[in-house]
């Protein structure tokens, strides 16, 4: 319980989550079928990574031939940012249907419009309608992406939740995975991008079948005055002799809810959820935790990923595309690893180790990267000669000083230029060139590397290192836990408004910081962006010590107990202030 201040509950062992499944296959019947809205979300999300690179360039090549008054990258940057706001939209609807409508109604909804812009994009006729289609995907993005962690929450043990919960971070991971394997398998199929898009649709499909078989949440039908219907469910969740506490605890919620009359419209929801403390407070933890997430820098280190492969001295497509599975693949095994520990160990200190960890190879990163940039290879007049004066690069041909130009400086954004290294040894200095494919082709027919997005470095390897290690501990703590810590802190009232929320909070960092990375790289530098990332998690990992409860294993009600007294760090629970007095 929570008298005495900080709630502490017994510790979980994941034993305990696959016997409790084992026993219960109902349980894992709920989780899966919600969670699969977190696979549409990693599809989706997968597919218009930078990587696989390859893939994407495929892609971008396609509609190029639709292209008229935009280019390439613009028209890039339009499909993805269209998506993120239909995505923030999305995530604020649908925290008022949820609790409007129930948790089962906005899957069924997302769904719907999911598949409703996957079958718009794949047979769009222009990047209009393109554009058109990603803004439904990401509406419904949106609205899974806050009401399937909050599903499965309200239909899970306390004592397993955060397990459980965890199954839509590892369905969002194997998502991406799942759609850097369908974009390799369509590469060279007729019609490529087309079911790249569109069989993104089939998820969709069959989760909303899945969902027409299951209920509503038990938690939101006892709200709604169906106790009959909610207890039914509560006896096929939990153990005869815990229901009738469960049925205790949800009375004693809706009487206090009962005091507080709140009006059905959005505008009034929110008024009222902020003028309630416990919501404020709730409020405070869960944006905090989903605006770290996004300003950790995971979208600017995923960016990176073909420059870091550049820099270890591997050039080539298909090594960005090994690196894509990879890094996907780490980033799934973390979320098996926060199904494993976060009823364990508890959400706040998975989130803590995270964000240590996560600072820590972000400032790495930047020193490997700073030392990368002043010991990259110089540019030769002699070696870009031999390629002819009609393949260098015009920008080094008319520099008033060629003695200050080395490989940074030719690749740099306004150079629109190529790196052809020295033949024999990739870090003896090399070529400055012209970007076209004869010329690329002309570096490489002389059996020299060819350099776009990195220059040749000795401390590459190291930055692999650092990239696999970055995604190892941000996807157990940062990656997944603040959709868990979201799905259980607000009061049953306000569970699908402050969930929305903080997840409106998190699509807007996610634009944030999309949009912005690459106006930093070019004011700071890579070293530099990386290191002030450094100092955003920093600053994340300050608020989540002060303002982040831990929740585990705590019923939905004692949460709200807790942020009712206040929560601080240096509060002590009733067992610790009796071990002080004894002592």
């Amino acid at each position: 319980m929570v008298e005495g201040g900080l709630a502490r509950a017994d510790p979980v062992e994941f034993t305990e989550c696959w016997t409790t499944l084992w026993r219960t296959p109902y349980i894992m019947r709920l989780a899966f079928s919600a969670g699969i809205g977190g696979l549409l979300f990693g599809y989706d999300t997968g597919t218009y990574k930078p990587l696989p690179f390859s893939c994407h360039l495929r892609l971008l090549a396609l509609l190029v031939v639709f292209l008229q008054e935009f280019t390439a990258l613009a028209m890039q940057e339009t499909i993805v940012s269209m998506a993120v706001a239909g995505a923030i939209i999305g995530a604020a609807v649908g925290g008022w249907i949820n609790d409007r409508f129930g948790r089962k109604i906005s899957i069924l909804v997302a769904d719907a419009l999911f598949f409703a812009g996957a079958v718009v994009m794949a047979l769009a006729p222009s990047p209009n309608v393109i554009i058109i289609g990603r803004i439904l995907v990401g509406l419904g993005v949106g609205m899974a992406s806050m009401t399937a962690p909050l599903y499965i929450s309200e239909a899970s043990p306390h004592r397993i939740r955060g397990a459980l919960v965890s199954t839509n971070g590892l369905l969002i991971t194997g998502g991406q995975f799942l759609s850097y394997l369908i974009n390799l398998a369509f590469t060279h199929v007729h019609g490529t991008w087309r079911w790249m898009l569109g069989i993104a649709g089939v998820p969709a499909l069959i989760q909303f079948f899945l969902m027409l078989s299951l209920p509503e949440s038990p938690r939101w039908l006892f709200r709604k005055g169906k106790e009959d219907e909610a207890r039914a469910i509560l006896e096929k969740i939990y153990p005869a002799e815990e229901v009738e506490h469960e049925v205790r605890s949800l009375v004693e919620s809706i009487e206090q809810e009962a005091k507080e009359q709140v009006g059905s419209g959005m505008l009034s929801q929110l008024k009222s959820a902020w003028s309630n403390k416990v919501v404020r407070r709730a409020l405070y933890a869960g944006i905090t935790v989903q605006v770290a997430q996004q300003f950790v820098g995971i979208n600017t280190v995923m960016y990176y990923s073909p420059t870091i492969i550049q820099f270890a001295g591997f050039a080539s497509n298909k090594t960005a595309i090994a690196l894509s599975l990879i890094t996907s693949g780490l980033n799934a095994i973390g979320s098996v690893v926060s199904m494993c520990f976060v009823d364990r160990f508890g959400r706040r200190r998975l989130m803590i180790i995270s964000m240590i960890g996560i600072i820590t190879c972000l400032v790495v990163l930047s020193v490997i990267f700073f030392q990368a940039s002043v010991t990259a290879p110089k540019v030769s007049p002699q070696e870009t000669a031999y390629f002819g004066a009609n393949s260098t690069c015009k920008a080094y041909r008319n520099a008033p000083d060629l003695s200050s130009w080395g490989c940074m400086r030719c690749l740099h954004k306004d150079t629109d230029c190529g790196f052809c290294s020295a033949a024999g040894n990739v870090y003896n200095a090399g070529a400055c060139l012209e970007m076209t494919d004869a010329v690329k082709g002309a570096c490489r027919a002389a059996k020299r590397t060819w350099y776009t997005a990195g220059c040749p470095s000795k401390v590459g390897f190291l930055a692999v290192i650092l990239l696999g290690l970055y995604i190892i501990v941000y996807s157990p703590g940062m990656g997944t836990v603040p959709w868990i810590v979201n799905s259980e802190i607000y009061p049953l009232k306000y569970r699908g408004i402050g969930g929305g929320i903080a997840a409106v909070s998190n699509w807007t960092s996610n634009l944030i910081v999309s949009e912005t990375f690459l106006t930093l790289t070019e004011h700071l530098g890579s070293a530099g962006t990386f290191l002030l990332f450094a100092g955003f998690s920093l600053t994340g990992l300050v608020f989540i010590f002060f303002l982040v409860p831990e929740t585990k294993g705590l019923q939905f009600e004692e949460v709200e107990k807790l942020l009712e007294k206040g929560y601080s760090p240096f509060q002590k629970s009733k067992k610790d202030l009796k071990d002080d007095e004894a002592n």
